[in-house]
C-alpha cells in the first residue's frame, strides 16, 4: 500500500471511526499500544462478563450478545492480548446462555427490544445453537490455550454441527475455519476442511467478478491472507484482479464502503471503520 492510501485511511478513522477502531488503527500502523485497544474494548463489557453495547454496530442492544463476544475475542486476538483473566468472565457468561446442544445462539431475544438490522431479530423464545459464532469463539479460545469448563462441551457441539452441516454460507464457513484451524484433532479437522473447500469451490458460491456489487462474497473475503486455506482455490490472476479492485474501492474520504444497507448513517460510519481496517489488513497481508 502507498503511504498516501494509509494517510487517507488515517484521516477517515480520525474523522469517523470509533475509539476502538482508531486505537486498532494506531496499533497496526502507528506503534499504538495493545493496552490502549484493550481499554477501549472494555467499555463494551457488561457486568455479567459478556460484551454488548453495539460492539457489533448493526444491532444497538446494550445487553450482552454472542456476536459481540466474537468481536471482543477477535479484537484481543488482533493485538495478542487474550489472557485467562480477561476472558474467564466472558466464558462464564457464554455458559449462562449456552443451549442444551452445547453452543450459543446467533442472536438472543434481548436484541429485539432495540434497533437492529433484520437479520439480528429473534423469532423464538429459545433460539438454537449456531456455528456462527460458536465455532469462531471456541477456535479463538483454543488458539490462545484458554482453559475453561465451557470450552469442552462447546468443542463437542462444533464437531457434531460441522459434521452435519452442508452449508456454503460465508458467515458460517468463516467461523468454522477458525475452529478447524485450532482444533486439537488435526486429522478430523483436515478432513472436514477438505469437505468445506469442495463446497466453496462449487460454481456460484464465490463472486469471481471483482466489480460485482451488493452483498456478495469474493475471493478475498474467503482468503483475506495468503495463508488462508481458501487461497488455494484461486489462481494468481484472480487474486491480483481482486486486490486491485479492493484498493480501488477506497473512497474519497479515505475509508472503504459497505456492501449492505446499514441501520442508520451513524451506524454506517461505525461499521465503515471496521471494514476499512479489514481492507487495509488484507492489502497489507498480500504485500499491496
Amino acid at each position: 500500500m502507498s503511504d498516501a492510501a494509509i494517510d487517507r485511511a488515517r484521516g477517515f478513522m480520525l474523522l469517523n471511526g470509533r475509539l476502538l477502531e482508531r486505537r486498532l488503527f494506531a496499533h497496526a500502523y502507528e506503534d499504538g499500544s495493545a493496552s490502549a485497544v484493550v481499554a477501549a474494548l472494555e467499555a463494551y463489557r457488561n457486568a455479567d462478563g459478556g460484551f454488548g453495547n453495539a460492539l457489533e454496530p448493526d444491532k444497538r442492544a446494550p445487553p450482552s450478545q454472542p456476536q459481540d463476544a466474537e468481536v471482543a475475542l477477535r479484537t484481543l486476538d488482533a493485538v495478542n492480548a487474550m489472557t485467562p483473566d480477561r476472558v474467564a468472565p466472558l466464558c462464564d457468561w457464554l455458559a449462562s446462555v449456552t443451549t442444551p446442544a452445547g453452543g450459543v445462539p446467533f442472536s438472543l431475544l434481548s436484541a429485539n427490544a432495540f434497533p437492529h438490522s433484520p437479520w439480528w431479530g429473534v423469532a423464538e423464545d429459545h433460539p438454537p445453537a449456531n456455528l456462527n459464532p460458536t465455532a469462531a469463539i471456541v477456535g479463538l479460545l483454543l488458539k490462545h490455550g484458554i482453559d475453561h469448563p465451557w470450552i469442552g462441551a462447546a468443542t463437542d457441539y462444533c464437531w457434531s454441527a460441522i459434521e452435519a452441516s452442508g452449508s456454503a454460507d460465508f458467515h458460517e464457513i468463516a467461523c468454522v475455519e477458525v475452529f478447524l484451524a485450532h482444533a486439537p484433532d488435526r486429522a478430523r479437522a483436515d478432513r472436514l476442511l477438505r469437505r468445506i473447500l469442495e463446497r466453496v469451490a462449487a460454481p456460484g458460491v464465490v463472486a469471481l467478478d471483482p466489480d460485482a456489487t451488493g452483498y456478495v462474497q469474493k475471493p478475498l473475503d474467503f482468503a483475506p491472507t495468503p495463508q488462508s486455506p481458501f487461497r488455494a482455490l484461486f489462481d494468481e490472476a484472480t487474486i491480483g484482479r481482486h486486490l486491485a479492485a479492493l484498493a480501488a474501492r477506497q473512497q474519497a474520504d479515505g475509508g472503504w464502503p459497505l456492501s449492505w444497507d446499514a441501520l442508520s448513517p451513524g451506524v454506517e460510519m461505525e461499521y465503515r471503520g471496521r471494514v476499512t481496517l479489514s481492507a487495509l489488513a488484507t492489502l497489507q497481508a498480500y504485500g499491496r
